[in-house]
């Protein structure tokens, strides 16, 4: 940081300048928000100041002089029983830290002397504020900022607090009372003494926290804090100014304790004038607020720049080759301290990461808005797979390991607000596989490389590691939603051989979510799945359809499987038990079912998507499109005899059925039911109703791979246009904006 500033001013030093011996005042710089602003006068001084620097290579321990400081002006008080000095901590008497003082101190401690006497002997004789600073600068010049800065107030320190020490002792020893004598200190004089220490108190304290704040800025690493911003560059150029008002402070309250002691009792009843101190506390108030301003900034930039690095770092990490994944997983799960940085599901104790040591790794992440009814599907799909696994020891051996890792962004938040740290604790609570202790574990870099590698935007994702680290899958939730862990070890080769294996059947559509259903497939049974968001239109096409069924004889099975929209979650729910109530149909009492349902039916599109199968001539690919497009556009139906699909429609269906008795009728002896009712839909209903294009909507997080470049119309196949939307999702207490693509 130093070098920044010399590099600075060494372009600003052109002259003294016209104006240059014009002592500035506390009022010609005026604070602003944000910032301070220098006016003509001060520009000059500056270039004064920068014509007094030229630092040697000399390094002083300032850290070490400012701790000593800080505690003689802690403990300078009227009384040395007051209240505020005796409460401090003593400082360590160990003798190693001691006599690493002493050398600290025995390389400039002759400057401190030299530096507290000018300032004292200039005060008496009546020398200007601004001349006596800029004689300092003088003293001070082969040091660095922060060391002039610090060595001007350990001077006033020996100065100030060898005031405040004869008044505390002068009554308990002879020598100190003495000595205060000699030196016309007014111990007896307590309306001096107070006014003495009431007026300095706010200044001295702003005089510290400048200081302190101009050491934190000058330790700053160079290698982060650059010329290349020029806000930054400007904002920390302010430093030598700082050190000029805080010197200058300095030299004003010595100035008042010398004044004290010179005229002695002729002050006794004299308050101090406290007008100056009062400004330069102020002034002083106006840049700490600036240089802790600055700070922000400087530690938000250096935080950008080595999380910029670490991100290079992580994703070379990943690019190399490893024995194992350990090394993945401590850059990912990144431990610090922490030598147990997981909690085992099963037992609830903090565990290290060697337990995945050569495991296949599922890392699931997501941020704390994940679903209840995901997690649940989620944990009955791994406690199966689990009880499926146990072997003849009782245990389980499972090929794989699944870790939560809980993201916050920004991790701030977390510690900002309870609400969250109590909600992350609500959720692993139950969660039966290793999850993180603590989102704090991941790193701001992590995260931005979970954005950007694997493409988390919040949804839950999970990234298969395989036992060297390498990324078996970048999410692999569309095939555990689909196949469950069948499809381990979730590789695109797998995923492939898995679908070389599905045609499109109501096996496929409902394989997994409800045992009801899968019993009615059988080849004497027929079965409607609908769904849609209008009760009346339910009401409807349910009573038509079982009389129809009923009229001709067939036994017709009912399912109501509701709507895609998870913003219409409640009025799903309400529309649920009404189906129940009055016996329309069979439908789900669990919404987390009727959420796996339209989960899998997505996965399976994300799925075709991502291996290249997007096209006009994959059945499955187009029942699947016909369903998620149908929903959008209300109600919709699929039927089946047995396992094979019979055809899946929109809302005229309900048309279709109630017109029954006036149509198709008559062909059911001769076609068959299905057959009759087929023909009857599609060569009349949809001659009169038309056909709907079709209509999709990608959540912004499937844009990994999952979104096409185009897609083409399964009913008119054309080539379909691409939109972005926004939609306010509604989802119980939580509130999301949303991003969509549609077609």
């Amino acid at each position: 940081m130093e070098s920044l500033i010399k590099s600075q001013h060494a372009q600003q030093v052109t002259g003294h300048g016209s104006r240059a011996g014009k002592t500035p005042t506390t009022e010609m710089v005026p604070a602003t928000t944000g910032g301070l602003t220098m006016s003509s006068d001060e520009s000059m001084m500056l270039k004064l100041i920068q014509q007094t620097h030229s630092p040697d290579a000399r390094e002083v321990q300032v850290r070490g002089i400012l701790s000593l400081v800080e505690d003689i002006l802690d403990r300078a008080t009227l009384d040395s029983d007051d209240s505020n000095a005796s409460m401090l901590p003593l400082p360590t008497e160990d003798k190693l830290m001691q006599s690493s003082m002493m050398s600290v101190l025995d390389s400039v401690s002759y400057v401190i002397d030299r530096v507290a006497c000018e300032i004292a002997y200039k005060s008496l004789t009546g020398s200007d504020a601004h001349e006596i600073t800029m004689s300092v600068f003088e003293h001070l010049s082969s040091f660095h900022w922060h060391g002039k800065l610090v060595l001007a107030l350990a001077a006033f320190a020996l100065n100030y607090g060898e005031f405040w020490l004869l008044v505390q002792f002068h009554s308990k020893n002879q020598l100190a009372k003495s000595l205060a004598m000699l030196k016309l200190v007014p111990v007896q004089n307590r309306v001096t003494l107070e006014s003495v220490s009431h007026g300095l108190n706010d200044l001295i304290r702003e005089m510290k926290s400048v200081t302190a704040c101009v050491v934190e800025l000058c330790e700053l690493p160079d290698r982060y804090i650059t010329l290349d911003d020029p806000h930054l560059s400007r904002i920390i150029s302010t430093i030598p100014i700082a050190v000029y008002w805080t010197i200058r402070s300095i030299v004003a309250c010595i100035s008042q304790i010398n004044m004290i002691t010179a005229m002695g009792h002729e002050m006794m009843n004299t308050q101090m004038d406290s007008w100056e101190t009062s400004m330069l506390a102020n002034k002083l108030k106006n840049i700490h607020d600036h240089l802790a301003e600055t700070l922000r900034l400087c530690y938000r930039h250096i935080e950008m720049k080595r999380s910029s690095e670490s991100l290079k770092m992580l994703h070379s990490l990943f690019d190399t080759t490893h024995i194992d994944n350990m090394k993945i997983l401590t850059a990912l799960i990144h431990p610090k301290n922490h030598s147990t940085p997981l909690q085992d599901g099963s037992t609830k104790r903090k565990v290290h990461l060697d337990v995945l040591r050569r495991k296949t790794v599922l890392l699931l992440i997501s941020d704390l808005n994940i679903l209840e009814d995901e997690l649940s599907i989620f944990e009955q799909i791994y406690t199966e797979s689990r009880r499926n696994l146990l072997g003849i020891d009782g245990k389980s051996h499972m090929p794989y390991e699944v870790v939560w890792v809980p993201i916050v962004d920004p991790i701030e938040d977390y510690e900002r607000y309870p609400s969250l740290q109590n909600k992350f604790e609500a959720l692993r609570e139950p969660m039966p596989w290793y999850t993180v202790d603590s989102p704090k574990l991941i790193e701001r870099h992590v995260v931005e490389f979970m954005r950007e590698r694997w493409h988390f935007m919040n949804k839950p994702i999970l990234v298969v590691l395989d036992p060297q680290g390498n990324e078996a899958s970048l999410n692999a939730l569309h095939m555990i939603w689909i196949w469950g862990t069948e499809a381990f070890p979730f590789t695109r080769t797998r995923e492939e051989e898995l679908w070389r294996r599905e045609t499109l059947t109501l096996n496929l559509i409902v394989d997994g979510i409800d045992s009801v259903i899968f019993n009615w497939i059988n080849p004497e049974n027929y079965i409607f799945l609908y769904g849609g968001d209008d009760l009346d239109w339910i009401r409807r096409f349910t009573m038509a359809a079982k009389a129809t069924a009923k009229d001709s004889s067939v036994k017709l099975e009912m399912a109501y499987v509701g709507k895609r929209n998870h913003s219409h979650r409640e009025q799903i729910r309400r529309i649920s038990e009404a189906v129940r109530a009055e016996n329309l149909s069979h439908s789900w009492a669990e919404p987390a079912l009727m959420w796996f349902f339209w989960a899998r039916l997505e996965s399976m599109l994300y799925s075709k998507i991502q291996l290249g199968k997007a096209d006009d001539h994959d059945e499955v690919m187009q029942g699947i499109k016909k369903i998620l497009s149908y929903d959008k556009l209300g109600g919709w139906a699929l039927l089946s005899k047995g396992p094979e699909i019979v055809m899946i429609t929109h809302g005229a269906i309900e048309r279709t059925v109630t017109v029954y008795d006036r149509t198709w009728k008559t062909h059911v002896p001769t076609k068959g039911y299905t057959k009759a009712m087929y023909d009857h839909h599609h060569d009349e209903i949809l001659r009169e109703t038309g056909k709907p294009c079709s209509h999709f909507d990608f959540h912004i997080t499937a844009r990994s791979g999952r979104i096409p470049e185009k897609m083409n119309c399964f009913e008119c196949h054309r080539s379909m246009e691409k939109y972005m939307s926004f939609a306010c999702c509604h989802d119980d207490k939580l509130l999301d904006q949303d991003e969509n693509y549609n077609f």
